[in-house]
């Protein structure tokens, strides 16, 4: 499971058009390989996530990129950081993630959450519901999709979902893990205890002890081991040679979005650039190693300068040290 994960949360790379987009992102995905990350992950969505950019910023869609990663790279694992469940029926998506693992030869997992981008939900057409909508849907297709990567037929009456001895074969190469996101101590933590292999929890670190406590709750409720559990913890860091350096190109990044950082007063910058490591490898690895705290097994890492060469590699190599 998940120790070191690199995650691309996008594709807006300056002087980069359609036709050399995907270059850039799989030189990104051989560069996390070499440099020691595990994982390599990307969003499911279809229009740019508004704490990124604008909808009209450039979006891939999941499974298709990854598949064509399978191809470029040889020993990570590829996910999404996480699936869209409310975007696919969940016996297709069985089908779909098995075919990423058989195309890169076992190395694929299943990251999956309920869902929550209004916007193209209805875009799409695709039904979005209310909150307690959502979270129904998502535990009913766990229900259909772990047997069905587990080479059990699937009949299934719910709310939501119906299936009647659906099967997915041919099997996939290996033990597909599931990865569930989000940090919600009711529902999402209660799913990851009772579903799924790994918990990748989005948190404050003011908020992240309360949510392992949740997590461990709800282990221990249903009777098991939190040591079962791998818990990844979502991070996002700037990289670079020089501390100079990496500040520069946080700059660049926050000036792609209408922000000068430049011109704001302490306490906005602040904010605003607080969940980026950024800085020298010295300076990144120690405040990696102050995340990582008892509980937390690994990060996925996020970088906005990821795609400029050497950066990512040098994440990894940071980060792996960090990890072991």
């Amino acid at each position: 499971m998940t120790r070191l994960g690199y995650q691309i949360p996008n594709f807006s790379y300056p002087g980069v058009g359609s036709a050399g987009l995907f270059d850039v992102v799989s030189r990104q995905a051989r560069e996390a390989e070499a440099g020691g990350f595990d994982t390599v992950l990307v969003m499911d969505h279809f229009y740019q996530l508004p704490m990124l950019g604008a909808p009209t910023e450039p979006m891939l869609e999941c499974y298709a990129l990854l598949s064509a990663l399978a191809r470029e790279t040889k020993t990570v694992r590829l996910s999404a950081l996480v699936t869209g469940n409310t975007y696919r029926n969940p016996a297709v998506l069985a089908k779909t993630v098995t075919t990423l693992d058989i195309v890169s030869n076992g190395r694929a997992q299943l990251g999956i959450g309920a869902g929550w981008f209004e916007l193209e939900h209805n875009a799409f057409g695709i039904e979005f519901g209310t909150f307690t909508d959502r979270f129904e849907k998502l535990e009913e297709a766990l229900q259909i999709i772990i047997p069905m990567l587990r080479g059990e037929r699937s009949t299934f009456a719910g709310t939501h979902y119906q299936t009647v001895d659906a099967f997915n074969h041919p099997a996939a190469v290996s033990r597909i893990p599931v990865m569930i996101g989000g940090g919600g101590e009711r529902k999402t933590l209660r799913m990851v205890a009772q579903y799924a292999d790994e918990s990748n929890i989005i948190a404050e670190a003011k908020d992240l002890q309360r949510k392992l406590d949740a997590l461990a709750g709800h282990c221990d409720a249903l009777g098991r081991d939190r040591r079962d559990v791998t818990v990844s913890w979502q991070r996002s860091a700037c990289i670079a040679p020089t501390m100079e350096q990496a500040q520069a190109e946080l700059a660049a990044f926050f000036m792609t979005q209408g922000v000068d950082l430049g011109s704001l007063d302490d306490d906005r910058r602040a904010a605003l650039t607080a969940r980026f490591a950024v800085g020298d490898p010295d300076t990144v690895g120690e405040r990696l190693a102050a995340n990582l705290v008892p509980g937390i097994d690994g990060f996925t890492i996020n970088a906005p300068n990821g795609h400029i060469p050497g950066r990512v590699a040098l994440l990894g190599e940071t980060a792996a040290k960090v990890v072991g």
